[in-house]
């Protein structure tokens, strides 16, 4: 029997999380990360923030890893002050997915970032961000929706091939890329929609939330590449 490739996926760690009769301390992460891995024949595993010497040991365990969307990254992380439209600072994530990202780009473990995850990937690899830019949400709280437009020839090409609507809720962008970091779509407006590196292995960020549509082709691309890469390890 096939087994599935395991598909790790970072997750938020909370100071007050309510459910039930519960509120306290939660690792959590919105239902949609799990299922778009699930949809696309992966087995999903959440990972909470941990010590960052522990993400190589954790990474080698996986067949890929997405990096999921979240809080602003901490501008001095690419040695910029903070714009006072940037949220707050979540410096335990930040490290604990730098170290996953620096983990998977080592070992060559398929990843893909989502919203922040693009942006940390960017980040990782000495790029820069804009801190706020309008019209990339919907009312606070909403998904907002606008067209892509991937680069022909790039890896996100090669899933999506056309032009297409996706979900959206960001509100910094990718600004000057980072170390062999190529644009692979765009948004109408010129913002940056996907990066990639040129290689073989295979890694993409978007910018946009996957997990919040009907389209699983992105993930299909991870998961595929996951399972080929699981195969490469274990045979």
């Amino acid at each position: 029997m096939d087994v599935p490739p395991l598909i790790g996926v970072s997750t938020y760690l909370e100071d007050e999380v309510s459910w039930g009769v519960w509120t306290m301390p939660a690792a959590l992460l919105p239902a949609g990360y799990p299922g778009l891995v699930q949809a696309a024949g992966g087995l999903a595993a959440l990972l909470p923030p941990d010590a960052p010497e522990r993400a190589m040991a954790a990474v080698a365990r996986l067949d890929g890893l997405v990096i999921a969307g979240g809080p602003d990254v901490e501008p001095a992380r690419y040695g910029a002050e903070r714009d006072p439209r940037t949220g707050p600072p979540a410096r335990a994530r930040d490290a604990w997915e730098l170290a996953l990202i620096d983990a998977a780009l080592a070992l060559g473990t398929p990843l893909l970032g989502i919203c922040r995850g693009m942006q940390l990937l960017n980040v990782a690899l000495g790029g820069t961000l804009v801190q706020h830019l309008d019209g990339h949400t919907g009312a606070t709280g909403v998904f907002g929706s606008h067209l892509v437009k991937p680069v022909p020839g790039s890896r996100y090409a090669a899933v999506v091939p056309e032009e297409s609507a996706v979900p959206a809720y960001h509100h910094q962008c990718v600004a000057d890329l980072g170390r062999g970091l190529a644009v692979s779509a765009q948004a109408d407006d010129g913002t940056v929609e996907a990066i990639e590196p040129a290689g073989e292995q295979w890694v993409l960020g978007v910018q946009w939330h996957p997990e919040m549509g009907e389209d699983t082709r992105v993930m299909r691309g991870l998961v595929a590449a996951a399972a080929a890469w699981g195969g490469r390890r274990t045979g």
